[in-house]
């Protein structure tokens, strides 16, 4: 009974080692669950332009937006297991399943490799009367669910994490990413937003956006001056990350290929000055310890999305 099975075993090995000997052999397309304009969608565009030097094909951005991310995602983790199709897969991924939003989730997928994560920070209009953390406190406390918030992803889960700690309810104006949110908020459509500093950065530059409170552990460099929620006495943290996956079945030899040129992306020069310029962080976790992240993020997030489920019940 185990004879058929090992060879069965034995020539997919092979049959994997020599597809991959020629991979690739096409463009590669590469799923960016969000809009275009927004930091999962630049983090995309450039190591993509950078592994594709090193893989000799191109790497088209595909952006399929909707549900949060859960669309781009599912669609990413159910194509054909060629190394045709890499998935831009984000902390939604861990958070969405457990809240019945995703069909997806980590073990979905085949992780290749974590390539940056960022905190989020807190944005008003350059000439909203929200001129604190504690307008925006005490404004929820004494109207809840007044206040707009231009929310990239719905469940947002910088927002809720606000939400929980600190017992406040938004009316939330659900976006397809930031890149959609900020111009909202630009347009006087909402009251305040959090993204991650990457995504709205020249709007802060340029004074149009005023950071209010970087939700980080520490001081974070990219925003000199702008003091952590901590620092003004919430305890409130909240992240993003993103990396890249294939479908499962993909053969490995074909994942390593995309590893060590993802790698040699991230690692590179134009990534990291791409990066630093635009107030984005750079974080490499190998697909060896990627599915373990993944697993204890969903762990820490599992408190919070009980709470949104026991919301979305009543």
């Amino acid at each position: 009974m185990c004879r058929p099975t090992l060879v069965a075993c034995l020539a997919l090995a092979v049959s994997g080692a020599l597809f991959a000997a020629g991979y690739p052999e096409k463009e590669i397309r590469l799923i960016v669950p969000f809009a275009a304009g927004g930091g999962t969608d630049a983090v995309a565009r450039i190591v993509a332009d950078l592994a594709a030097k090193d893989l000799g094909q191109p790497i088209v951005i595909m952006n399929k937006t909707g549900g949060a991310g859960a669309v781009g995602m599912t669609e990413g983790a159910r194509s054909r297991p060629d190394g045709y199709t890499v998935t831009m897969i984000t902390r939604e991924l861990c958070s969405l399943y457990q809240v019945d939003l995703s069909l997806v989730q980590p073990k979905d997928f085949l992780p290749v490799c974590l390539v940056n994560e960022d905190p989020a920070v807190v944005l008003v209009p350059k000439n909203s009367p929200l001129k604190s953390l504690k307008d925006i406190v005490e404004g929820a406390r004494a109207r809840p669910g007044s206040l707009k918030f231009a929310s990239s992803a719905q469940p947002n889960i910088y927002l809720l994490a606000m939400m929980t700690e600190l017992g406040l309810s938004f009316n939330q104006i659900p976006y397809g990413g930031a890149g959609e949110s900020i111009p909202a908020l630009l347009g006087g459509h909402c009251d305040f937003t959090m993204v991650n500093p990457g995504e709205a950065i020249a709007q802060i530059r340029a004074g149009e956006l005023i950071p209010l409170a970087v939700c980080s552990d520490g001081p974070y460099a990219g925003l000199p001056g702008v003091p952590t929620m901590r620092e003004l006495g919430y305890n409130v943290t909240a992240s993003t990350w993103r990396g890249l996956a294939v479908p499962p079945r993909t053969p490995r030899e074909i994942a390593e290929k995309l590893e060590s040129a993802f790698k040699k992306a991230v690692d590179s020069p134009e990534f990291q000055k791409f990066m630093a310029d635009r107030t984005l962080g750079v974080r490499f976790i190998p697909a060896a310890e990627y599915m373990d992240f993944m697993l204890r993020d969903a762990e820490a997030l599992a408190p919070i999305m009980k709470i949104v489920k026991a919301q979305q019940g009543k």
